[in-house]
């Protein structure tokens, strides 16, 4: 039976598509980990949900997050499917079906579980997004990655919205004071 350990990161560094190796605490891989944490955190919104167009545009962000992470994930002339315009434009369609009219107030993140877990997933990946932006500071990144995750955390939200308010939950928003 083949082994699921290797070894070869035991001194902390891991190897990336393109063949190079580097330290496990990299930018590179900080930005890895957080985009596939985010596609976790989505995978983990998706156990909760109903509405069947719903959970197509979430699979297919999950599939995309697999994009996001190659690219992200590999150095020098690895070929790798890359983020196109056209995943950018099927999100913000995506935004713009579930439609929840003018948000006036703060949105508290809780709510039923098919609502907190995306907040929770739009948390993860604005984080990946901070991790994609910093390592864009030291390596240029396709500009459209950054702004499919910039959408995607904004079809998160928006999703939250409009599944607390088909299941006629009510909204909550934070008290000051």
């Amino acid at each position: 039976m083949p082994r699921l350990y290797t070894r070869t990161g035991d001194a902390g560094t891991t190897g990336v598509m393109g063949g190079a190796r580097v330290s496990k605490d990299h930018t590179r891989m900080q930005a890895l980990g957080d985009v596939d944490e985010a596609n976790a955190a989505i995978g983990l919104a998706l156990a909760f949900q109903t509405d069947r167009n719903l959970i197509a545009i979430l699979r297919n962000a999950q599939n995309t997050l697999f994009t996001v992470g190659a690219e992200v994930g590999s150095k020098g002339k690895a070929k790798v499917p890359r983020v196109k315009h056209e995943h950018v434009v099927t999100l913000e369609t995506a935004i713009e079906v579930l439609d929840v009219g003018e948000i006036k107030e703060f949105v508290m993140p809780r709510g039923p579980a098919s609502v907190a877990s995306l907040h929770f997933a739009r948390t993860v990946v604005r984080r990946a997004e901070r991790s994609c932006v910093a390592l864009n500071r030291r390596e240029k990144l396709n500009p459209e990655l950054l702004r499919y995750v910039n959408r995607l955390s904004s079809f998160l939200f928006q999703a939250a919205v409009w599944v607390q308010r088909q299941a006629k939950a009510p909204e909550e928003h934070p008290e000051y004071g």
